[in-house]
């Protein structure tokens, strides 16, 4: 039965490492972990959520994009686990967008992202998966990949002044609607 995972704050050890890759896809402990990153990232109403996250150092991670309290416009798709994940490829074109963290609650980043991207990993069944990913997905996938190499959203920001609190974020949602 999978388990509600306690999600890693900033400041702890394990984001800030480049996460190992998972060397067997079916090992069960591998399969429970993703089981147990499934549920822990819909009850934190994420999109997303990498196993450096739930305190685990391996080069995986769920995309899980879906309308929540968090992000109401985000698209639906299937949540997916990645495994060994890869950049293959990305756009020249960049696009500016509003981020945040399950590990770093309760703030908000201009973080600017490739718009297309090109990747490669393992689904939970060891099947080799290319994709393609545009826009929103682009940036869950780019947001995710960055834990499993240790960087964290904040790292992305251009400037200290394209950092706000999530209160002040829906705030300003709010005001242009």
């Amino acid at each position: 039965m999978p388990v509600l995972r306690q999600i890693a704050q900033l400041g702890q050890p394990v984001l800030r490492r480049v996460a190992d890759n998972v060397a067997d896809p079916h090992d069960p402990a591998v399969q429970a972990l993703i089981d147990d990153m499934l549920v822990t990232v819909v009850d934190a109403n994420g999109v997303g959520i990498a196993a450096p996250q739930v305190f685990e150092p391996l080069s995986l991670f769920i995309a899980a994009s879906h309308p929540n309290p968090r992000y109401p416009q985000a698209p639906e798709m299937e949540p997916t686990a990645m495994i060994n994940p890869e950049i293959l490829w990305v756009s020249d074109e960049k696009e500016p967008g509003w981020e945040g963290c399950l590990s770093i609650p309760g703030l908000r980043g201009l973080v600017l992202r490739h718009r297309r991207i090109g990747v490669r990993y393992l689904t939970r069944t060891g099947e080799l998966r290319e994709e393609e990913y545009a826009d929103f997905l682009a940036r869950v996938f780019q947001h995710e990949f960055d834990h499993v190499q240790g960087t964290v959203f904040i790292d992305r920001v251009e400037s200290t002044r394209d950092l706000v609190t999530e209160k002040e974020y829906f705030k300003s949602l709010q005001s242009r609607a």
